[in-house]
């Protein structure tokens, strides 16, 4: 036999256990870091940091309250049905509804209507962020390889025939490069030049890899055999973190690199002083085991900066 609680002293019981839920939470939230609610208001998401990172920002922000209105007509009506359509006593059997044609026809349409609109934004904001401008002030050659990045710089200004990357009859954008070069002890650091159009070309030796930065909102696969490529216009000066988003291999988690985001001056300043140091090259370092090897992916017996 169980002991049951008179219904008056049930119902007082749950509403104190809301109330103390309630007060609880609100605790919780009002003891959560500046930090944490700054993650809390932009949805888990960073800032962001580059012209482009603002659409994929707001296209983010957007598509979670529209998940959270529907998520909300949805429990409400669930719960309205669960009260309003109750048994109210033991003898009673609630109305049973086979169909309802309007509102099927309605829950067909209307999810179908949602994936059209959250598609065309898609579309919109990836054609945004992957439009890429006939003269880039500023184009990359990176290499993600087994396991870690390099990144060539060039000097003087760039042949804008040659921005794609591709390296047609050994002619690239610049006529000479400087590079940082990273291993699997050493964490490569991208610098690049804020308020301009920055240019990445991605290499690949040897297998998939992905480039992404959080900062940027933005990340692409490097694929062997092929150039892809994108752009971005940093805003904001800083320090931000990169990292390989493919699994790649046994040390893919190595795959790290830092991303210095500098004043005009300083990166020109930076230009020179890695030229200063030797990490020169008249065509970019697009692989071997340190991603030294100028000829890649032809030959592997030109070295420059590395072993192979």
């Amino acid at each position: 036999m169980s002991l049951q609680l008179p219904k008056r002293a049930a119902g007082t019981l749950r509403r104190v256990a809301l109330l103390a839920a309630l007060g609880t939470t609100l605790v919780l939230l009002s003891s959560c870091s500046a930090q944490t609610q700054h993650e809390w208001k932009n949805l888990a998401m960073p800032d962001p940091a580059t012209e482009q990172s603002h659409h994929i920002f707001l296209l983010w922000r957007y598509a979670w309250i529209a998940a959270m209105v529907t998520g909300v007509i949805v429990w409400a009506l669930i719960f309205w049905v669960v009260v309003a359509y109750r048994r109210k006593s033991d003898d009673e059997i609630p109305i049973q509804t086979r169909y309802n044609l309007p509102l099927e026809i309605f829950y067909t349409i209307a999810p179908i209507m949602m994936v059209i609109v959250f598609f065309y934004w898609t579309v919109n904001v990836q054609n945004i962020v992957l439009k890429e401008s006939e003269a880039p002030d500023q184009v990359i050659e990176v290499v993600g390889q087994q396991w870690s990045w390099t990144f060539n710089h060039g000097l003087g200004e760039p042949d804008y025939a040659h921005v794609d990357g591709v390296g047609v009859d050994d002619e690239y954008a610049y006529d000479e490069y400087v590079y940082e070069v990273g291993t699997g002890s050493y964490i490569p650091t991208l610098v690049i030049p804020v308020g301009e159009t920055v240019r990445f070309n991605l290499h690949s030796p040897d297998v998939i890899h992905d480039f992404g930065v959080p900062g940027f909102l933005m990340k692409m696969d490097v694929i062997p055999g092929r150039v892809n490529h994108y752009e971005v216009t940093p805003e904001v000066i800083g320090t931000y973190r990169g990292k390989c988003y493919e699994l790649c291999g046994v040390y893919h988690s190595r795959m790290l690199f830092n991303v210095e985001v500098v004043s005009k001056a300083d990166y020109q300043a930076y230009l020179q002083e890695k030229k200063a140091d030797g990490a020169v090259s008249d065509s970019p370092l697009l692989g071997g085991v340190t991603a030294g090897t100028q000829a890649g992916l032809r030959s592997g017996n030109e070295t420059h900066g590395g072993n192979e």
